[in-house]
């Protein structure tokens, strides 16, 4: 915790040093100023209060520097401009702004629940050694309109072999200790479509994750965002897996590596046959049952895509 030397103070069961936040809140932005507000406020409506928000403008074009004005009278808010480099940029330049001891990221057309932040610390005070907590979220159209409740499958504890299936740890719900950033640093700058996945791989090889089983915030899901061309964010997935294991081969069993490889690949086989890509998605079934042929999934996602071929 941090608090040692200096002038400290204990809030809420934390050690603050030198008047710093318990929590960093880090937001990236780009022309989002219609849904900006609704970020913000969420966060300013936390009843967990010792928290610092900073905006990181990268770049925007509408009224997002005007919007700011207004809230950043509030001294826990800090509104930060740079030119267009990217949302791993911009959250990169939130890292080196953040003072708090656990950072949070929330993404601007995004919301928390009014009790995340406690939750949140509440399981860390619980939970001591652990570095990374996060959650499920419900998802919202444009308009706000709830879809429903996320329910991927979640785990805790070394979770490397899992990430390796699929990215399970929702980066809106995250609070993480400070201390991993310092100790293996932010985000891929050159990644655009992968980079929360990418730091929550290479945070997996070293510190212990904890799934909170709490609904903590609202992900919007828009048509522009490129998190929605699922193809493509799959095969930029394929790209960083391959990479990440490359660089960190012994995290993982050979086993567990064939076994999170074929998970991958069959997940990207039924994302091409409801593209009706068959094609594309009878390779991936190939690939799936050459890393792992002696698990049955590649072989029932072959009958699968068979059968949705069949019915066109």
């Amino acid at each position: 915790m941090a608090g040692r030397g200096g002038n400290s103070a204990q809030i809420n069961g934390f050690m603050m040093a030198d008047q710093r936040p318990v929590v960093s809140v880090v937001t990236p932005t780009f022309n989002r100023a219609d849904f900006l507000p609704y970020a913000v406020e969420s966060v300013l409506a936390q009843t967990f209060r010792d928290f610092e928000l900073l905006v990181i403008d990268d770049g925007s074009t509408d009224s997002t520097r005007h919007l700011m004005e207004s809230y950043t009278k509030d001294l826990r808010v800090r509104y930060f401009y740079q030119p267009n480099q990217g949302q791993s940029v911009a959250r990169n330049r939130g890292l080196e702004e953040a003072r708090g001891e656990f950072i949070c990221f929330l993404d601007s057309d995004n919301a928390w629940f009014p009790d995340k932040l406690q939750k949140s610390l509440d399981a860390f005070r619980a939970h001591p050694d652990v570095d990374v907590i996060y959650g499920d979220f419900v998802e919202i159209d444009e308009t706000g309109a709830e879809l429903g409740t996320n329910k991927m499958k979640r785990h805790t504890g070394h979770i490397t072999s899992e990430l390796l299936k699929d990215n399970f740890v929702s980066m809106n719900t995250t609070m993480t200790r400070r201390q991993c950033f310092s100790e293996m640093g932010g985000f891929d700058a050159a990644d655009r479509l992968a980079e929360d996945y990418g730091l929550w791989l290479r945070f997996s090889t070293r510190y212990r994750f904890y799934y909170l089983p709490e609904v903590l915030g609202y992900y919007r899901v828009m048509e522009d965002q490129i998190s929605s061309d699922k193809v493509r964010r799959l095969d930029a997935n394929e790209r960083l897996l391959l990479s990440f294991l490359d660089a960190y081969a012994g995290c993982v069993t050979s086993k567990q590596r064939k076994r999170g490889l074929s998970h991958f690949y069959l997940r990207r086989a039924r994302l091409l046959a409801t593209e009706k890509q068959f094609a594309n998605a009878y390779k991936d079934i190939l690939r799936a049952a050459k890393q792992d042929p002696f698990w049955q999934g590649p072989w029932r996602g072959a009958a699968k895509v068979t059968s949705r071929a069949v019915k066109l």
